[in-house]
């Protein structure tokens, strides 16, 4: 049965997702969040789970003279890597040329680095290799994103991908679903309209928040070996 609504907050939404998924048993999870709505949740599930709090951060490459429309997108890898998902229509259409995306491609991860750094001071991602990925965000509208997001840790080698997200439009769900390998999602109400009206407190979630959570994650789980 779908979870009534609106939540209360992210942290609520976050507790009954960590509630679903403690009862999966998932192997060495690790949870990667979407900033910046989705490290609220990501970090009751991180506590409920004792895993490992890590972002995942993608960023659009837009064909430049239409910056709205996205002919990629680049998802943040482990160590220097970093995976690109094409939109091979949009690309196509547009005209663009391997080198022009690369261009493009190489400014964004600058933007990535930036971000990763302002958050978590260069730490390196948390390594999914073999192990149960666990990606969060605080609901999903058309899943441009989050789909890129899914590819990207594919392409990673995650033993296994879980997708859980509190709200979400039953369309786009089984769109994404064959992306990963279980997915969990609290409520798909219908009409949709948008992800915060389903949120009693919906505020935007500072920079200096993502920061206190991703530090209050680190600080409860023990440090990870290498991989």
């Amino acid at each position: 049965m779908d979870q009534p609504v609106p939540f209360p907050d992210r942290a609520v939404a976050g507790r009954l997702l960590a509630d679903r998924l403690a009862r999966m048993e998932l192997a060495d999870p690790v949870v990667l969040a979407l900033p910046r709505g989705g490290v609220p949740v990501g970090l009751e599930i991180a506590r409920t789970l004792a895993a490992p709090l890590d972002l995942l951060i993608v960023r659009k490459i837009g064909v430049p003279w239409q910056p709205e429309l996205a002919a990629a997108a680049i998802v943040e890898g482990e160590g220097e890597s970093a995976e690109v998902v094409r939109n091979d229509d949009v690309t196509r259409l547009a005209g663009l040329d391997d080198a022009t995306l690369d261009k493009l491609a190489d400014k964004e991860l600058r933007e990535i680095a930036r971000r990763r750094d302002a958050y978590l001071a260069g730490r390196a991602p948390v390594p999914t290799t073999g192990r149960t990925a666990i990606l969060v965000d605080d609901g999903i509208a058309t899943g441009a994103t989050v789909r890129a997001a899914l590819i990207g840790l594919r392409r990673r080698g995650a033993a296994r991908l879980v997708l859980a997200v509190p709200v979400a439009p039953r369309e786009t769900l089984v769109a994404l679903r064959p992306l990963v390998d279980d997915l969990v999602c609290l409520t798909t109400p219908e009409p949709f309209y948008a992800i915060g009206i389903h949120y009693r407190d919906f505020h935007q979630v500072g920079d200096d928040e993502v920061v206190a959570m991703l530090d209050a994650a680190r600080c409860q789980t023990p440090e990870q070996p290498e991989r």
